[in-house]
């Protein structure tokens, strides 16, 4: 519980205190955000902005999860050093696709299959080493089943044998990974959404491995009469901390990153922030809550794939494309439709709340109706 909270401290302070320094030095070697000429006109104003502030946040985060442990003497854990590989690993592709956009100064960095590559190699690392590496209870980070609120054990991915059982969980990792890194990335649109909107999912994942670690079924101290209902996790309370640590760094980075932003996260921070979701909640067992907790980011990019279904379903029926929103993501759609910047961020960060809200209390509702 210490190392949680000094964690969250350490992160916090980092990037609240540093990130001013971290802007003067974007500024000096010309890291600045280009802006697509289709979209809305205000952000215009936006142009040479820092970017790339997902290194900010991304530091923050293992400063705090390391400091954390070294002051209150905790060994690291392989989950955590999953959870912040993963974030890492992706950071380092978004920070090439931002790299790339920076110095040809066009919105386009990586091409498309190049960056889900990229996506695709990191998640498929993790995913190999989350399957080995058992612990003296014999528990893997990651599990062979698909969960929910806990492992399903109908829906164990080895049920046809262990070859065929790594190959479906290492695609199984990559849709959760892909989807919600660039649900993430779809997300930052504008100032402060998608890093307010993190805060709120990620501190899902502090309350859900702070409960399974006291349901925990290695928990010695544990009632009988709700033994029934223990989690069988790899150390769950590592997992609440790293979470604390990503809350701690995007709030301290929210200061600066909130409207008028002085620093974009850029790909470096979306696809990190997507990656450290993914591996929260395959490490948790708590994948297909993923849906709820992470439910603006599927909106968001669900509005984009109906808008292209759309367009290209009308212009093949009719020889003219037709959209559903003015714009997509569906946040620059209520821009054009006169919503203040602000407006759409925070309504944005209520529906995400309340979300979240939505996913956290099915997690609680499972074990209490158990």
């Amino acid at each position: 519980m210490i190392a949680l909270l000094i964690a969250g401290a350490v992160s916090l302070v980092f990037t609240l205190v540093t990130t001013p320094l971290w802007i003067r030095l974007f500024k000096k070697l010309g890291w600045g955000q280009f802006i697509r000429d289709d979209g809305p006109q205000s952000h215009h104003a936006k142009r040479g902005t820092p970017t790339m502030g997902g290194i900010v946040f991304i530091i923050g985060t293992v400063l705090g999860y390391l400091v954390g442990h070294l002051v209150n003497e905790v060994p690291w854990t392989a989950v955590a050093m999953l959870t912040l590989g993963m974030m890492v690993g992706l950071g380092l592709v978004g920070f090439l696709d931002d790299f790339l956009k920076t110095r040809n100064q066009r919105s386009l960095g990586l091409g498309g299959w190049s960056k889900i590559a990229g996506q695709v190699i990191v998640a498929t690392v993790f995913g190999v080493i989350a399957l080995n590496f058992p612990d003296e209870n014999g528990l893997t980070p990651a599990s062979t089943s698909i969960s929910g609120v806990r492992d399903i054990p109908w829906l164990n991915l080895f049920a046809f044998g262990p070859v065929i059982g790594v190959i479906v969980f290492l695609v199984w990792v990559n849709v959760i990974t892909v989807s919600a890194s660039n649900g993430v990335n779809v997300a930052d649109g504008l100032d402060g959404l998608a890093s307010g909107a993190a805060v709120f999912a990620v501190s899902a994942y502090i309350f859900i491995g702070f409960w399974q670690s006291n349901q925990s079924c290695f928990n010695g101290s544990l009632d009988t009469e709700v033994a029934y209902k223990c989690y069988e996790v790899r150390d769950p309370l590592d997992l609440a901390v790293v979470a604390a640590a990503i809350c701690g760094s995007l709030v301290g980075f929210l200061w600066w990153n909130t409207s008028p932003a002085q620093l974009f996260m850029g790909d470096t921070g979306s696809l990190a922030l997507g990656g450290a979701l993914a591996a929260l909640a395959i490490l948790s067992r708590t994948q297909l809550l993923l849906v709820l907790i992470g439910g603006l980011f599927l909106v968001t990019t669900g509005s984009v794939i109906l808008q292209r279904a759309f367009f290209k379903v009308t212009k093949w029926r009719t020889g003219t494309g037709k959209r559903i929103f003015l714009m997509s993501p569906l946040h620059h759609h209520f821009e054009l439709k006169g919503w203040a910047e602000i407006t759409v961020v925070v309504r944005f960060w209520l529906i995400e709340a309340l979300f979240v809200a939505a996913g956290v209390g099915i997690f609680y509702l499972e074990w209490a109706v158990r």
